[in-house]
């Protein structure tokens, strides 16, 4: 027997949240939930659409107020370079204080968690070790053996650019952003969230980073 679980229109979970939480009070069981449907799904090859004009947008020079919006994920992520590869999901909370992130294999166990202030990162193993870097990348690279530009990222998860640095946008014939080069990554809009409304901010679901021979893949499954 095969079971169907319900989906909205953009192809996400936030119906069956929503339905679950009226029965389960506890958060993180219907989370642990949800990763463990997500986890078991493959990833589709897909391209980007069509790009018909480009836009260089320059860097501000005042950035007080430049701040990501306050945003709260769940999704995939598969990461591929000439020496590792990983697939598994992704928990990721992100405030203008702090970040949060936790990257788990396919049942839900922790590889790795991840947060980042003003100050400094850390990144604690799956063996309860913790290590701190000035950066996200940085620490990443030293010790999952692949670089996750959280500072560009939080932005462009968003489908929009960081406004710390010159980006070069390519937009399709609705002027929807299909690629974004920026500080030496390509990020490629592959599928976006179908609004359910006029009023509705359409937000990426799918994205790929490339950086030399590195390739992330984000497919976000709700967002919260």
């Amino acid at each position: 027997m095969r079971v169907v679980f319900p989906r909205d229109a953009s192809g996400s979970f936030s119906g069956l949240w929503i339905c679950l939480s009226k029965v389960i009070p506890n958060k993180r069981f219907i989370f642990l939930f949800l990763l463990l449907l997500t986890g078991c799904a493959t990833f589709t090859p897909l391209t980007a659409p069509t790009a018909v004009k480009t836009i260089i947008i320059e860097p501000l020079t005042d950035l007080d107020n430049a701040a990501a919006l306050d945003f709260h994920v769940m999704g995939r992520v598969s990461v591929h370079n000439a020496q590792h590869s990983f697939s598994g999901n992704v928990h990721w909370q992100h405030t203008e204080p702090e970040d949060h992130i936790f990257l788990l294999a396919p049942l839900g166990q922790t590889i790795a968690e991840i947060r980042k202030n003003k100050d400094r990162a850390s990144l604690v193993t799956a063996k309860q070790e913790e290590f701190y870097a000035r950066n996200v990348e940085n620490l990443t690279a030293e010790m999952l053996g692949w670089r996750l530009p959280l500072d560009g990222l939080q932005y462009w998860i968003l489908g929009a650019h960081s406004p710390a640095s010159t980006a070069k946008i390519e937009l399709d014939s609705d002027d929807r952003i299909v690629a974004i080069h920026q500080d030496g990554w390509q990020i490629l809009y592959i599928r976006y969230f179908a609004a359910q409304s006029e009023e509705d901010i359409i937000r990426p679901r799918i994205i790929e980073l490339r950086y030399d021979d590195l390739k992330i893949r984000m497919v976000v499954d709700n967002w919260i």
